[in-house]
């Protein structure tokens, strides 16, 4: 991410998901006293690269989507190549990120998920950070240290959502379960569900820059999906 001062770093939403993102919208985050911080982790390795394009489109909707939500700060994080992994400044403007992430082409190497774990416990250390999220279409390290450093992430209150393009069956399994570990949740990333995740990720925004209360709201109304998305982040 040349000149922009980022630095090296050590199944479709199901009824009910997609039940509390029809209201998502309408989730204002809670009144908090400082500014949330949300980590964006991206794998950028060359089995993306056919649908590439199309993701940093569908990604720099996120970014409206969470930038939207108000009081939030993002950090993108990606890796490619043999070792290369790098995270940028957190930055609250979603023009900004869409920006950064544009500076982005594929490499072929294999995954550094472990790194992406690593970085967010070490950002947490630093300065509180909320959530993280990360979209990947692979998992080639050892799931079982994968799993204890979403552990680690649970623990410390820092849930993961993890989103899945494609439908690699080793790689589902294994996100289902960091995302469980963490307390965070799963969902599958591509064209068709992109407003969905879009929408997901305010959802997430929402969270991490108010916590539980605005979510909270919407399950004491009886609906079902917030209800759902919070027993996710147990």
């Amino acid at each position: 991410m040349s000149g922009d001062r980022s630095r090296p770093v050590v199944a479709p939403a199901s009824k009910d998901v997609a039940a509390f993102l029809d209201r998502a919208r309408q989730v204002a985050p809670a009144a908090t006293s400082g500014t949330g911080r949300l980590v964006f982790a991206l794998d950028a390795t060359m089995s993306r690269q056919p649908t590439w394009d199309s993701a940093c489109v569908l990604q720099a909707e996120m970014f409206q989507e969470a930038a939207a939500s108000g009081g939030l700060a993002i950090q993108l994080v990606y890796f490619r190549g043999l070792a290369e992994c790098r995270a940028s400044g957190f930055v609250s403007q979603a023009d900004k990120l869409a920006a950064l992430m544009r500076r982005i082409d594929c490499r072929g190497g294999h995954t550094q998920i472990g790194r992406v774990l690593s970085h967010t416990i070490n950002e947490h250390a630093r300065q509180r950070v909320q959530a993280a999220v990360f979209v990947g279409d692979a998992m080639e390290e050892k799931v079982d240290d994968l799993c204890v450093a979403a552990g680690q992430l649970g623990l410390l209150g820092v849930p993961l959502f993890l989103f899945q393009e494609g439908g690699d069956p080793v790689a589902e399994q294994a996100f289902r379960e960091m995302a469980r570990l963490s307390r965070g949740g799963y969902s599958r990333f591509d064209a068709g569900s992109a407003r969905q995740l879009a929408e997901l990720l305010r959802a997430v925004a929402a969270y991490a820059s108010g916590g539980r209360a605005a979510l909270a709201a919407l399950s004491a109304r009886n609906n079902d999906g917030a209800r759902h998305l919070l027993a996710q982040l147990r």
